[in-house]
């Protein structure tokens, strides 16, 4: 996915008084359009995404992606986790720039993802290992593979942390990213009509971080106990 030619300085961004090199990446392929592999990998990844930016107010900003490439360098073929989660950083603007169309380290004060989930499909996607040892060596603090039919364990959920510089197995079900505020949990409900097991974001008591439709819902019950019929106030 990198093209062999070296890359160009074009511009700089100013970081205060420091002065930052921006890389080309006119000649980088951000996206090669391969659709995701089955119905339920992609609700479970809009799941994911889609909750945290309806509903989580952390109190800074953060971005949240689905089948993104990350970028550490120009010179290493980007690695395109399922879910990917950033705190402290600014989402980028005008998303069809070729800068912004990919994650590029450089373009978020230098910061990998803090957490990464990828859920299995099948035996072939390296989960627990090559991905395992990518996101490792690009220092991603929390690593969560989702295995619902169980190809790679027993475990539904693996959730790994990054210690002494290797991402280490935690004891399930500690899925719990303290620092950031949220955690993980497998959930049995239903989702866009369909009934089943989810992975799911929680916040510290284990409350899910609701969809924008489950808002609207717990919104429009309130207001039928007031006496005032939802439908009236849209």
């Amino acid at each position: 996915m990198i093209t062999s030619e070296q890359p160009t300085i074009t511009s700089t961004i100013w970081d205060e008084a420091t002065e930052i090199a921006r890389p080309d990446v006119s000649n980088l392929i951000t996206e090669d359009d391969t659709p995701v592999d089955n119905q339920f990998s992609e609700k479970q990844m809009r799941l994911l995404t889609e909750s945290l930016h309806a509903s989580w107010r952390p109190g800074f900003p953060f971005v949240a992606m689905a089948n993104v490439g990350v970028f550490v360098a120009l010179n290493r073929p980007p690695v395109v986790p399922d879910v990917l989660l950033t705190t402290h950083v600014e989402p980028l603007q005008d998303l069809l720039d070729k800068e912004h169309r990919s994650y590029f380290t450089w373009m978020y004060d230098g910061r990998v993802p803090d957490i990464v989930i990828e859920i299995v499909s099948n035996t072939k996607g390296g989960e627990m290992d090559t991905k395992l040892r990518n996101y490792q060596h690009m220092g991603v603090t929390w690593y969560a593979v989702h295995d619902p039919m169980h190809h790679l364990s027993s475990e539904t959920l693996s959730v790994f942390k990054l210690e002494r510089e290797q991402l280490q197995p935690q004891i399930h079900p500690s899925a719990l990213f303290e620092k950031i505020g949220l955690g993980l949990m497998l959930w049995e409900g239903v989702f866009e009509g369909v009934e089943g097991q989810w992975l799911r974001w929680c916040d510290p008591a284990g409350n899910l971080i609701p969809t924008g439709q489950e808002r609207a819902d717990r919104l429009a019950a309130k207001l039928r106990e007031l006496g005032v019929d939802p439908d009236s106030v849209r």
